[in-house]
């Protein structure tokens, strides 16, 4: 299997948010994500373990338990199931993020 990325449809989610689902299984699912200078990502959690990649920008990652963080491109975070996090972000922003199982909310 194989995606293009110029075949993926981008979601505008508000806020100065956009979401566009990659490859996905079952089990695994990564998604690109943008935001604007200023976007917030607000505090939540899900049953999914996360990896995010941070492609482009400064942001201010958030973890429910731990001290705020400072994170900008090539900085990665993880985030174990049900653990909430959040970022604010400090300049445009790209991120990879990478779940599993996937998150069937996305699709």
């Amino acid at each position: 299997m194989y995606v293009r990325n110029q075949d993926r449809e981008s979601r505008d989610l508000g806020g100065g948010t956009h979401r566009k689902v990659l490859a996905y299984s079952p089990n695994l699912m990564n998604v690109e994500l943008h935001f604007d200078k200023g976007a917030v990502g607000a505090m939540h959690s899900h049953p999914h373990e996360q990896i995010g990649y941070i492609i482009e920008g400064s942001l201010l990652y958030k973890e429910e338990g731990c001290e705020d963080v400072v994170l900008n491109t090539g900085d990665s975070y993880l985030v174990a199931p049900n653990v909430k996090h959040g970022i604010e972000c400090l300049s445009e922003v790209k991120l990879l993020d990478i779940f599993t199982p996937m998150r069937e909310d996305f699709i």
